[in-house]
């Protein structure tokens, strides 16, 4: 496994503490995962679609279920997105301002309100609450977790730890779906939403033990703290005078952690400039805002690219499987739906770990259009498998539609800002891209429900495949090969400037 040979290669710089500090954050993007799918299972009985059995007694206080039409479920299951929206753009100002750690407490306990609210919701406006509040915890969380993981990480293991974020999301995906093959009957579906909430306790309480950023606690003028925590997070044998030497002579660097630490200084910076006391800190006040970006014909090219990816990687239709597979498979695996979505997402945990290194090895572009084009291919696949009732046909292009995306459409679009656009605008393209990724995805689990009921037997999964053409011929046309490309200037082909 290329990850295990990566970790292995560099042993001596991961300690035991550095575990710790990274399993306990990583639960952040796992509780994303989580809550993106933990509807799927227990759909049919959370909305009163299978029919339940009334328990006797006055022990029960809350309905065994919650009526709802296709479109409120939709709604329900969509308005995550618009708190993740929210959260994302809250926490990269706070990060910045007030630290990663205290950021990433405040976001468990969005985790715990959530599932409490969800899970003691008797009817669909606390429902809605409690998804918007684990939302608002989940859009944090894929913000800040990545910044924090690659500011902690080995300059030799950033690209194996910064992984995890994804590899996490696929783990809280697969929990959720095992959990709901259990517990998808009466008043247990509740179980299910209450234990992304004790996962949040869990990770509040670990965080009690983990160290602030070395290199926030060093940009905030603090290097003696910064180079203390550094001390604890690395062994003996590692050069930390070096380490901190390093971000002396390059702020921002050309690390993908260092990117991101960019654009949330700039962030940081528009909401309060009143640190003016600190010292050793490079400064970098010369980034582009969105909406110069977006004005200015350098910038252009780049923002379309990555904007246009990162929309693709949600219209492409994956969330359609991770949050509805169970009710899309039940019309023709009535009784095995659940079971077969647990089997795909655990297949598509095994594939993202194994695919890890494909876009350093094929391309970032190849990546994309093999994806892109097995994605619309297995749509068109499953449409006509259910509309016929094929089974088999139907279980295999599932399959095949969700490891697609693992190879490519999956982790790619996030490497793209760092590498497509120039430094100075890179903070202004994540941005744009953040929120075209949540409101994309808020538009698929919207309305994927209704579109789905109207088209009826499958056959809005052929607007996914004409949506994967479409996607196919924008990134040939529009997305250049980043690989191996030392910057953006060279990426697209143009005479590098002189700051």
């Amino acid at each position: 496994m290329p990850w295990f040979q990566s970790v292995c290669s560099g042993a001596s710089s991961v300690t035991a503490y550095l575990l710790y500090t990274i399993t306990v954050v990583t639960l952040g993007p796992l509780q994303f995962g989580y809550h993106m799918a933990e509807l799927n299972a227990p759909q049919d009985v959370i909305t009163c679609e299978k029919e339940v059995i009334q328990a006797r007694g006055k022990a029960v206080r809350l309905p065994q279920c919650i009526s709802m039409t296709p479109a409120l479920f939709g709604l329900v299951s969509s308005i995550f997105t618009l708190g993740g929206l929210v959260g994302a753009l809250v926490a990269g100002p706070c990060s910045t301002r007030y630290g990663r750690v205290p950021t990433m407490r405040i976001m468990t306990v969005f985790f715990i309100l959530g599932p409490i609210f969800e899970a003691a919701a008797s009817n669909i406006s606390l429902f809605s609450i409690g998804r918007v509040l684990s939302g608002l915890g989940a859009g944090a969380a894929v913000v800040v977790v990545p910044v924090y993981i690659s500011e902690v990480s080995p300059s030799g293991q950033k690209g194996v730890f910064g992984a995890l974020t994804q590899v996490t999301i696929n783990v809280g995906i697969l929990a959720t779906q095992a959990l709901g093959l259990f517990l998808s009957r009466g008043q247990k579906w509740r179980i299910i939403l209450a234990v992304a909430g004790a996962i949040g306790v869990v990770q509040l309480v670990g965080l009690s033990g983990v160290s602030e950023s070395p290199q926030w606690l060093y940009n905030q003028g603090k290097p003696q703290s910064a180079k203390k925590v550094l001390k604890r997070i690395r062994s003996d044998k590692d050069d930390v005078e070096g380490e901190i030497g390093g971000w002396k002579s390059d702020a921002f660097g050309n690390e993908s952690g260092h990117e991101e630490e960019a654009l949330l200084h700039r962030e940081g910076d528009a909401a309060g400039r009143d640190n003016s006391n600190r010292t050793d800190r490079p400064e970098n006040n010369s980034g582009v805002g969105v909406f110069e970006i977006l004005r200015h014909p350098l910038h252009r090219p780049a923002v379309i690219a990555v904007v246009g990816v990162m929309i693709a990687q949600q219209f492409c239709g994956v969330n359609s499987i991770i949050m509805y597979s169970v009710s899309i498979l039940g019309k023709i695996f009535p009784t095995q739906s659940a079971l077969l979505t647990v089997i795909i997402s655990a297949i598509n945990l095994v594939v993202t770990v194994a695919g890890a290194p494909l876009a350093d090895r094929i391309g970032r572009k190849t990546c994309l259009l093999v994806s892109i084009a097995a994605m619309g291919t297995n749509a068109a696949l499953l449409a006509i498998s259910i509309h016929f009732s094929i089974r088999i046909l139907s279980a295999v292009a599932t399959l095949l539609f969700v490891t697609s995306y693992a190879i490519g459409l999956g982790p790619v679009p996030f490497l793209l800002p760092s590498e497509l656009v120039s430094q100075d605008a890179v903070g202004a393209a994540q941005s744009l891209a953040l929120a075209a990724s949540w409101i994309a995805t808020f538009l698929v689990a919207q309305f994927f429900p209704i579109l789905d009921t109207y088209l009826d037997r499958g056959r809005v999964f052929y607007v996914f495949a004409a949506l994967a053409a479409f996607f196919f011929a924008f990134v040939a046309w529009r997305v250049p090969e980043s690989k191996d490309k030392r910057d953006a200037d060279e990426v697209w082909g143009r005479q590098r400037r002189v700051e």
